[in-house]
Formats: C-alpha cells, sequence, structure tokens
C-alpha cells in the first residue's frame, strides 16, 4: 500500500512531483519509463499519471500506474476522470486501484474529446461534477483524494471566481490536496490560494509548472488550457525557437524563477508536468535544490 499524499504534504515541505501522461504506443512506454527512472533518484513526494482527453487512455492508464507502483518505490496518484464511465464503472476502476495498492487518486471532471471549451455532457448513469466523484471515491475506499485548480480559471468557467467556488466545493466534498494546472505569473497562484482560504478551503494547494522545451507546443497547451503565455516570453522563446537547446534554456530558466517565487512565498512545493521527459526537470531540480540530501 502506498503512502498518504496529504500525509507526504504534511511532512515534508517543500514537495516536489512529477506528471506523466500514459503514452500511446509500447515505444512511448519505454521512453515514459526512461524518464521515470531519470526522475525516480531525486525522490519524489509523488508521481502521477494521466488519463488522455475524454477517458481515451484508461486501460494504458490502469498499465502504467500498476506498473509504476510494482516496480519503483515511488508513490504513485492515478488520475480519474468522469468522462464516459458510469458510477459502477468508476467503483470498478477505484477497487482496482486498491487492488493495487494505490491509495491516492486524483479526481477530476476531465474534458470532453473535443477539449476543454467543449460543452460538458455528463454520461448517462455517470456522475456530473469533480465534487461527486470525490465523495464516490471516499464511499469506495480508504482512498487520499486529490483535485485540480485552476489560477487563472477553468476555460469553461464564466469567472475565476465562481472557478475558486467550484474548487472550495471539491473541498468540502472531502478532498485531501489540490494540484494546479500550470501558469506563468506567481501572483495568479497565491491570489487563487488566498480566494480558496476564504472559502473555507485549506487543503494544500501544489503549483503546477510546465518548463518550456518547444514553443509550438506550449503555445498549444496554453491556448486550450486558457493560461496567458506572457508576450516578453513569446518574444524570447520565438526568436530561438528552432534552437531545441536555447528554448530549454530559457524554459528552464524561466522555471527556475517561478519555483523560486513560489516557494518563498509558502507553497507547499512544486508539480512538475514533465511531458515524459526528465532533462528540463532534472536541471530545474538541481537548481532548486543542489543538494537533495
Amino acid at each position: 500500500m502506498s503512502a498518504d499524499v496529504r500525509t507526504l504534504l504534511l511532512a515534508a515541505r517543500p514537495s516536489f512531483s512529477f506528471e506523466f501522461f500514459p503514452p500511446k504506443t509500447d515505444a512511448g512506454e519505454r521512453v515514459l519509463f526512461e524518464a521515470v527512472r531519470d526522475l525516480e533518484p531525486l525522490r519524489p513526494t509523488f508521481v502521477d499519471v494521466t488519463y488522455g482527453a475524454g477517458g481515451s487512455t484508461r486501460d494504458r492508464t490502469l498499465r502504467v500506474v500498476k506498473r509504476l507502483a510494482a516496480e519503483t518505490s515511488l508513490t504513485v496518484v492515478a488520475h480519474l476522470t468522469c468522462v464516459g464511465a458510469t458510477r459502477d464503472e468508476l467503483r470498478s476502476v477505484a477497487r482496482d486501484f486498491a487492488e493495487a495498492g494505490i491509495r491516492n487518486v486524483l479526481a477530476l471532471r476531465g474534458d470532453m474529446p473535443e477539449g476543454p471549451t467543449a460543452p460538458w455532457t455528463a454520461t448517462p448513469g455517470g456522475v456530473e461534477h469533480a465534487d461527486d466523484l470525490v465523495r464516490l471515491l471516499h464511499e469506495e475506499g480508504d482512498f487520499c483524494v486529490g483535485v485540480a485548480a485552476f489560477p487563472e480559471g477553468h476555460p469553461a468557467s464564466p469567472d475565476r471566481d465562481t472557478d475558486v467556488k467550484y474548487l472550495a466545493q471539491k473541498c468540502a466534498a472531502g478532498a485531501d490536496f489540490a494540484i494546479t494546472q500550470f501558469f506563468f505569473r506567481a501572483d495568479d497562484y497565491f491570489r487563487l490560494v488566498d480566494a480558496a482560504a476564504g472559502l473555507g478551503c485549506a487543503v494544500p494547494i501544489i503549483p503546477g509548472v510546465m518548463p518550456v522545451t518547444n514553443v509550438a507546443q506550449i503555445e498549444r497547451f496554453a491556448a486550450l488550457s486558457g493560461a496567458r503565455f506572457p508576450d516578453d516570453l513569446a518574444r524570447r522563446l520565438r526568436a530561438v525557437a528552432a534552437d531545441e537547446a536555447a528554448v530549454r534554456a530559457i524554459g528552464v530558466e524561466v522555471a527556475v524563477d517561478l519555483c523560486t517565487e513560489l516557494l518563498a512565498g509558502g507553497a507547499p512545493g512544486i508539480h512538475f508536468y514533465t511531458l515524459n521527459r526528465s532533462t528540463a526537470t532534472r536541471e530545474i531540480y538541481a537548481r532548486l535544490r543542489p543538494d537533495p540530501t
């Protein structure tokens, strides 16, 4: 049985954690586990594995989290979304997690297959919102449940205030911790934390940071997520877009500055969106923790 993430967060400040996505091919899975082996010596607080859009990679997600739990020393958080699943199917997946020794789950409403801005439609016999999924998981077993948070608001939310209310509802339903969508301005994170606390949400909110390694990719991700891509950063990156090493160097520099500001301001840790690669994340980690012992 893996450790409880909420307990780990309270015991270790700052925490460092890494997110992976389930690859679509066996070759991609080999690349993923090479990155995992590179990052495992850093002793992250936990790692998590996402679902694809619309729950499209559910089977491979299950396989990857089971491999991580069985073959590594890592504490694993498995994503679970409401998309395309009935309550019975969600309960079945939860039992599958428990049988594999996975007790940490990130409960997400999830996006429709068409993307985060597509109108949401609940699956017949399923659950409507992430707070419903939080409650279902607690009913099903002894899970430590995390949820998503959005410093700049979810693309489908009418405004930030409404989005923070949704986060507070997830906390009231029993969320134990939250991980944010990636962002570029520390002020957006601290504004979210203060607003959530004002609504009674006192769980640890871990800021998510995505190291920039590819200009077109980060622009696409920012457009899909609604994250503001600062003009000055965009200009710097576009000027060297054809030079992979130069892009990564700028991405690492920017991420280190952001992480330093977040940690100095009291963030409980940093959650890195690795994109199944280890180089940039290891470089940032080394600058933040030159002596990890």
